[in-house]
């Protein structure tokens, strides 16, 4: 680290950087599900939207990820946005060996064959069109081809390495 009068401390990138400073970002919760032998799906707050026309989004997925190998072959994927109210749902698709499609989660197969989770705020169902490398992960680029936002509510965010909810 070197010593900055106007910035403070400066420290070299790093992995621990990143993280530092990204725990001060907040962001949005998402989970996202694809169907294989077992159904998968993982916690993510790197979800964005990348174009209107035609409608994609993305995400990054860890390629050590348990859910790697099911989402690197899926042609489909959903897009769950969750709720203030579904700290438990995100808590479970984050921890790593949890029954994340176990009998304390209610879903359904829904378009494309794709796991839906219940009672989110929003879905989509997209098909995938590209999976980018990008260090020990790769960004999923998809295109929107169905979805249901109707049920709206306020979303669950993450910040400061912990889920929490929008403040008035």
């Amino acid at each position: 680290m070197t010593a900055s009068p106007d910035l403070g401390f400066v420290r070299t990138a790093a992995p621990d950087l990143l993280r530092s400073v990204f725990r001060q970002h907040a962001a949005g919760v998402a989970v996202i599900t694809a169907a294989g032998a077992k159904p998968a799906g993982f916690t993510a707050t790197s979800l964005s939207s990348v174009a209107a026309e035609p409608p994609l989004i993305s995400f990054g997925v860890g390629t050590s990820s348990s859910s790697w190998p099911v989402v690197a072959e899926a042609e489909h994927v959903g897009v769950h946005i969750l709720g203030e109210h579904q700290q438990e749902l995100a808590a479970t698709f984050a921890r790593s060996g949890a029954d994340r499609f176990g009998p304390s989660t209610d879903w359904r197969s829904g378009p494309e064959g794709v796991p839906l989770l219940a009672g989110v705020v929003a879905w989509l169902v997209c098909r995938v069109v590209a999976r980018v490398p990008a260090g020990d992960h790769r960004i999923v680029i998809a295109e929107v081809v169905a979805g249901d936002p109707a049920r709206g509510g306020r979303p669950l965010v993450y910040h400061q390495g912990r889920f929490t909810a929008l403040r008035d």
